[in-house]
């Protein structure tokens, strides 16, 4: 579990502290060596090219065959060959692909597809969102939450809880932040305001509007100040026969339970019926159904729909438990009110990436893309400044094509259009960058090892090898990352997106992976030797 940490501020602190002035962040001119990447802008990404180089640089074919170098390698034909089987697959069954695999020393294109088509990303827009927040934040920046008031003798008339958009606050860090205020000697609180001024009031995420009705908490909303990923927790522990099971949810505090869950007889398996409603500024659970007794206890996850006052209301339960009265109601508000009494600080941001690039988790990255925009804005954050500073990180690295379409940061529904080009250039960027690259590839999942790739790419599980970001939806599967090599030789990028085959992601999941395995298998020591001869792309 990522954990931050916790400071209760003494008075003589709290009356002497400072605002702390936000670095800006120089941008780097980066270089690949060796031949450019097409559409990649010449001089930040490439060198200028000798007329050798110019000479050897892949062949752009618009038709529907693969394209590669005429002086590349038995290793490099093999790949040619893998994406050419993949691309004649994809497109005799009317679907739509993008790919290009490039050596990420010298930007050579080993072989691509409709390298410049954008295409819906799925979740492989976390690649890009991951790689400005690094840039952009720093790997070991921290998001801090704090409790705001003015101590009278034990009394706290109004606290304010605020909040910069933390993704992993959970409620063993609200503990600790009511622990600290009741260290103050703080045994009375009057009015209890959840600050949300950092973030808009937009918490529902662009494109996530079209599951209206979809409850399950990937698609939780996002806020300044959030709670479990801004998620409840359904627990339900079967009693005896004929009695209603236990059923309680967590964080504690902000679900009203109506209805009851009827424990049966040994056997009698589980139904457990669960609606959310909210009832003005309630939230009310429905329970119905039945388990069986000596099941154990089970856990439904259900996003909240409006998630701005969840927190004030965990905390004031968890401030009473420390012995801290709260005479008033929990409201918004409070963007005023200082100083600061206690604050938690999350982990690094370097920590924290792994949610995205090996759990894929989506509340992270939506958070994240709106903490982009409060960065750059001193307005609350709308997910539109997000996608702007997004939008001109692609720019600056020559990445921006007419046709990208940045909307969301986690990939989520039918929002994102993105080339293959722009993602494998996204992965070259950052392999350049030196403050960058250590912690954007240990965020990655590893083939056979871990996250969303732990069940694929096993036959490399020992070399640890294949890095890579998956993305799945129902008409739109994605992978990209790098193959790194047994030796000291730089990676290989790789990035292939298929669209518009609808119901068939484990078909092109297997496919997919077959090109990549081809690219792990040259990077091997006893792969092929680099000038054997290869077999042509074309036919």
């Amino acid at each position: 579990m990522l954990k931050g940490k916790v400071y209760a501020l003494p008075l003589a602190a709290r009356l002497a502290r400072c605002i702390l002035a936000v670095g800006v962040l120089a941008v780097a001119v980066l270089a690949v060596e060796g031949l450019p990447v097409e559409g990649l802008e010449l001089g930040r990404l490439a060198r200028a090219q000798s007329p050798d180089a110019a000479a050897a640089v892949p062949a752009r074919d618009s038709s529907n065959h693969v394209s590669a170098a005429p002086r590349a390698d038995a290793a490099r034909g093999r790949v040619v060959e893998a994406l050419q089987s993949l691309t004649d697959w994809v497109r005799g069954r009317g679907g739509t692909l993008s790919a290009r695999v490039v050596d990420s020393e010298s930007g050579f294109v080993w072989a691509e597809s409709s390298p410049e088509s954008a295409l819906n990303p799925a979740s492989n827009m976390k690649i890009v969102t991951t790689a400005v927040a690094l840039e952009r934040l720093g790997a070991e920046f921290r998001f801090s939450t704090g409790l705001y008031g003015k101590q009278e003798a034990d009394r706290v008339e109004t606290l304010v809880l605020r909040g910069q958009g933390d993704p992993s606050l959970d409620t063993a860090d609200l503990w600790e932040l009511a622990r600290a205020l009741r260290s103050l000697g703080v045994t009375k609180v009057g009015q209890l305001l959840v600050d949300q001024s950092r973030f808009d009031e937009q918490f529902v995420p662009p494109a996530f509007d079209q599951q209206p009705d979809e409850w399950a908490s990937f698609r939780a909303p996002v806020s300044a100040v959030a709670l479990e990923r801004n998620a409840v927790t359904l627990n339900v522990l079967p009693s005896e026969p004929g009695q209603p099971a236990r059923a309680w949810f967590e964080p504690a505090g902000i679900v009203t339970i109506e209805g009851t869950v009827e424990t049966r007889r040994t056997g009698a398996g589980e139904g457990v019926q669960l609606s959310l409603e909210t009832r003005g500024a309630d939230l009310i659970a429905h329970l119905a159904g039945y388990a069986a007794k000596g099941l154990p206890r089970m856990r439904f996850d259900r996003r909240l729909d409006d998630p701005r006052r969840a927190p004030g209301l965990a905390l004031r339960e968890l401030l009473i438990g420390v012995g801290i009265e709260v005479q008033g109601p929990v409201a918004l508000g409070g963007n005023q009110i200082e100083p600061r009494l206690a604050f938690h600080q999350s982990a690094p941001l370097a920590q924290l990436l792994s949610e995205l690039g090996k759990n894929s988790d989506n509340f992270y990255a939506e958070m994240l893309f709106k903490a982009l925009g409060a960065d750059a804005t001193s307005n609350p954050a709308r997910s539109q400044d997000g996608a702007a500073v997004v939008r001109q990180w692609l720019s600056q690295h020559g990445l921006a094509r007419p046709d990208t379409r940045i909307e969301n940061g986690s990939g989520l529904f039918d929002a994102n259009r993105v080339s293959a080009a722009t993602l494998a250039g996204t992965l070259l960027a950052v392999r350049q960058n030196p403050a960058v690259y250590p912690e954007f590839l240990a965020q990655l999942a590893i083939g056979g090892v871990d996250g969303t790739l732990h069940s694929r790419f096993r036959k490399f599980k020992d070399q640890r090898i294949v890095r890579a970001k998956t993305g799945t939806l129902s008409a739109a599967v994605g992978l990209s990352g790098y193959v790194l090599s047994a030796s000291s030789s730089a990676p290989i990028v790789f990035s292939v997106l298929v669209n518009g085959l609808e119901g068939q992601a484990g078909a092109v999941r297997e496919r997919i992976d077959r090109v990549v395995e081809t690219i792990a298998d040259s990077r091997r020591p006893n792969a092929a030797a680099p000038n054997a001869a290869a077999p042509s792309a074309a036919r």
